[in-house]
């Protein structure tokens, strides 16, 4: 009796890929000062989503926008862009230095302040329970400061970047 094992690479990528996203986001959070209890109450939901619209290479990017609760207005925000298809040489890593190195240069956020976060995919993505459609507020007078790559899971990675405010 013979026994065969098969491993898809690509399904652990996206598990990989899907769970530093969600890390490096918890990170963020804290890490400038908010409370990531919204994010680990809505994990679950996020989790599905972002590995639903990855499998399906319909992800483009993952934004958490945090922004003042009073007047509805950008505070800052952090990107990350997905990138299919890359050849990888079979390593999965992420760069949580990096992240953290960023953290601290954009700062922290007002106590007050709240976040969410918002998948930019193509148009002909399935749905999937829990999200719901709504648009990005506005990056006037911000500018994005790119990172590079922070998350590889062998050819599906992801590229971070962040917006602060342009400096008068």
């Amino acid at each position: 009796m013979s026994t065969f094992v098969s491993v898809s690479t690509y399904t652990q990528a996206v598990t990989h890929v899907t769970n530093n996203l969600l890390r490096s986001l918890k990170e963020i959070i804290a890490g400038s000062g908010l409370s990531p209890e919204a994010l680990t109450s809505d994990w679950t939901i996020l989790e599905r989503g972002i590995t639903a619209w990855l499998t399906g290479e319909y992800l483009e990017e993952i934004h958490l926008e945090v922004f003042n609760p009073k007047t509805d207005r950008l505070i800052g925000r952090w990107d990350f862009e997905i990138h299919y298809g890359f050849s990888g040489d079979g390593a999965f890593w992420v760069d949580t230095e990096d992240i953290r190195y960023h953290i601290q240069k954009a700062g922290v956020w007002p106590a007050q302040a709240n976040y969410r976060i918002v998948a930019s995919t193509k148009a002909e993505r399935p749905d999937v329970d829990g999200w719901s459609k709504t648009s990005l507020r506005s990056t006037e007078g911000f500018v994005k400061q790119s990172i590079g790559t922070t998350i590889n899971g062998s050819g599906l990675n992801s590229g971070t970047g962040y917006w602060r405010r342009v400096s008068k």
